[in-house]
């Protein structure tokens, strides 16, 4: 029988890691000023433990809901969403082996997991590839195990990584496959080379195979992933945007609250004090709930097709329940996609209504909190989302799951 991860209480995943979280938060607007990547932030989650809350109890981890999750996600992302992006590849190959028929292979990679071994992502072909094609491909070596070439790019923490989770085309038998590659290891190369104005300390970028080692029991059939993934993985930059107006609520108030000057025409004789300007911030509190709350909802949905797998691998649930839960996941991620990428952007350009021109001196760096929500805001267009969803509610037309970018056609 699968293992279901069983719910943990929030609070004490809360008070287990918010030392860590408060650690990062020191020091993220000075690695995203300088470019310095979080090798020590991510090793030292990764060592308490962090990158195992969804496995089972019984298998060493923390046993953690989508739900509480994603609240700590929030919580991570308003310490760095960069950090929070960067985990994005390996909690969804976490999912997909929660999911996963039980048996040595997957109890395998749960331990690895407990171990504190990551995965990064490798998925997007470079250049002008077609829609739908994979050029990255994965070849038998003749002794029973295979190699892996090609290029990606998008590679997102990958070089915080111990595993790659690689989109890829098996050339014997023309199947499309998740190859699992171990990034400690020769023919394997990762570049820092994402050259966004926002989210620049993700460890994004160029990841390129040449004749790497790949074990037979590391390819997964991509047939068999978790129907619920495309929502999954749009759940984290839901809860990157909802982390990064979080996190704009609490720096813009801290410099109201510290601010020294005030104009003439001002509403009060200190800045802290000013009606107008507290309304201000205000607005961006109200914001940052309703990101929270609309993250909430998705995680509910997400939990849903969870536990809907796990009881359709134990037949006490259909086929139709089944699709039925997943498209709902879809579907709440889309809606939740099209309300929180102006809502955050918007509350985070507001909040420098509360400050005057020195919320625009570089030493503050409080513009990363608008760039990286931008940045996190153009992964997976919300403005083809809208459309689907528009097409559902009056066509009843189902939004895809699974879909691909490449050159025009």
């Amino acid at each position: 029988m699968t293992v279901l991860a069983t719910g943990t209480r929030l609070a004490g995943l809360k008070a287990r890691f918010a030392p860590l979280f408060a650690d990062i938060a020191q020091g993220a607007a000075e690695r995203d000023r300088t470019g310095e990547l979080p090798y020590q932030a991510v090793a030292d989650l990764a060592a308490a433990g962090f990158g195992a809350i969804r496995v089972p109890e019984s298998h060493g981890g923390a046993g953690a809901t989508l739900p509480e999750l994603f609240e700590l996600f929030v919580d991570l992302a308003a310490a760095d969403s960069n950090i929070a992006q960067a985990l994005r590849a390996h909690f969804a190959f976490v999912e997909d082996r929660l999911v996963a028929e039980p048996g040595p292979g997957r109890d395998k990679w749960l331990a690895r997991f407990a171990a504190g071994e990551l995965v990064g992502n490798s998925w997007t072909e470079v250049g002008t590839v077609k829609v739908g094609d994979v050029i990255t491909k994965v070849t038998p070596d003749g002794e029973g195990g295979f190699k892996i070439n090609g290029t990606k790019y998008y590679s997102t923490g990958s070089i915080f990584a111990d595993w790659l989770d690689t989109y890829a085309e098996r050339t014997d038998t023309g199947k499309r496959v998740i190859a699992a590659v171990n990034r400690h290891q020769p023919g394997v190369e990762l570049a820092d080379d994402w050259d966004g104005f926002g989210q620049r300390t993700t460890g994004t970028g160029t990841s390129t195979f040449t004749d790497a080692v790949v074990a037979e029991e590391d390819l997964i059939d991509f047939d068999t992933r978790f129907k619920y993934q495309t929502a999954f993985y749009q759940q984290v930059l839901l809860a990157v945007l909802a982390g990064s107006v979080k996190a704009a609520e609490r720096d813009f108030a801290a410099e109201l609250k510290a601010r020294k000057r005030t104009f003439s025409h001002a509403a009060a004789n200190v800045a802290a004090e000013d009606p107008q300007l507290l309304q201000v911030i205000g607005e961006v509190s109200a914001a940052s709930f309703a990101a929270a709350a609309t993250v909430q909802r998705v995680s509910a949905a997400l939990q849903g097709a969870y536990e809907t797998a796990l009881a359709l691998h134990t037949g006490q649930a259909s086929a139709e329940e089944d699709e039925a839960a997943n498209d709902a996941a879809e579907l709440a991620s889309a809606q939740a996609q099209v309300v929180l990428t102006p809502l955050v952007l918007n509350a985070i350009t507001h909040a420098f209504d509360a400050l005057a021109a020195s919320a625009t001196s570089v030493s503050k760096n409080l513009d990363r909190h608008w760039r990286n929500a931008r940045t996190a805001g153009n992964h997976n267009p919300w403005v083809f989302k809208a459309r689907l969803i528009g097409d559902l509610a009056v066509n009843g037309t189902e939004l895809p799951r699974v879909w691909a970018i490449g050159a025009s056609k």
